[in-house]
């Protein structure tokens, strides 16, 4: 019998130190883009791929993320009241998304060891992993194009997106024989390599599907050098007991992590809103003018 996808887990518990001191009590994943959270944007990925149950895991201090997604009648009868109907349609459909389940990671010990803290909440089944600084504008969704790769082959799946080797050492890096129509066999996985060591170009993309084999090896796995436990390093662990799959994902990615990552996410979306696009654009060009302008 095949195995299904029905739960994921969204690592959410770190300290937003790049966003500083605008995350100093405000978790990094609740910044706007335009009009919704970063966390949204990961929460609605998964629920249009047919996920209903997320594992968030989250720290001190980051309870908003959770309430964000939790029903407040106060604030739905005060819309309701005022006639703010497309607000209040707006609220419904952040707290109706999915069931969410939270689980705090006391210390930032990195993301092999977020992943393994959800175990008790994920069980014995196929699970996603959505890294929500990677926002990725694509349909199908992207972590639905992963799932879909897994129903095939029942093993291990990871997003991949071919990157500049400039850029290469920012990121999880695999080697791999191509399989056809962007599917690869992964043969290693290299954990931010130099330019000069990196294995391919194919960097890995806050998008997995894994077996809930990963969590026995993660429990032997020892934090490098940073102190943290790479999900990476299970992975590679992983790989001489059982085939991994690489999946280029088709869509537009943005890293949010970053802050020009997030200012060019917030612009995109706010020019692909019919209400927002022709006044910004022109806001843009303007800028842009005036620019040139000044250099002449």
């Amino acid at each position: 019998m095949k195995l299904s996808v029905r739960t994921a887990v969204i690592p959410a518990a770190g300290l937003g130190t790049r966003f500083l001191p605008a995350t100093k009590t405000m978790p990094k994943e609740m910044l706007p883009l335009v009009d919704k959270p970063i966390i949204q944007y990961a929460v609605e990925e998964v629920a249009a791929a047919g996920i209903e149950q997320i594992v968030l895991v989250t720290a001190r201090g980051k309870t908003a993320m959770v309430d964000h997604f939790d029903i407040d009648v106060e604030l739905e009868t005060f819309l309701e009241e005022r006639g703010k109907l497309d607000h209040l349609a707006a609220v419904r459909h952040a707290s109706s998304l999915a069931r969410l389940g939270a689980v705090r990671q006391g210390r930032p010990l990195g993301l092999g060891h977020a992943v393994a803290i959800t175990r008790d909440l994920v069980g014995d089944q196929p699970f996603a992993v959505v890294l929500g600084d990677d926002v990725i504008d694509a349909w199908p969704p992207a972590i639905r194009q992963v799932m879909d790769v897994f129903d095939e082959v029942q093993s291990p799946v990871l997003a991949v997106e071919r990157v500049p080797l400039d850029e290469i050492s920012r990121y999880g890096v695999v080697r791999a024989e191509p399989l056809g129509n962007g599917i690869h066999r992964i043969t290693d996985l290299v954990e931010k390599p130099s330019r000069e060591r990196a294995p391919s170009d194919l960097a890995i993309t806050g998008r997995y599907v894994l077996t809930p084999d990963i969590f026995g090896v993660l429990a032997s796995v020892r934090e490098d050098h940073t102190g943290e436990i790479q999900l990476t390093s299970g992975l590679r662990e992983l790989l001489r007991q059982r085939p991994i799959y690489a999946c280029e994902v088709q869509g537009v990615r943005h890293d949010t992590g970053t802050m020009l990552g997030f200012l060019k996410a917030t612009m995109y979306f706010a020019l692909k809103r019919g209400d927002l696009r022709d006044d910004l654009g022109a806001y843009l060009r303007s800028l842009l003018e005036q620019e040139q302008t000044s250099q002449h």
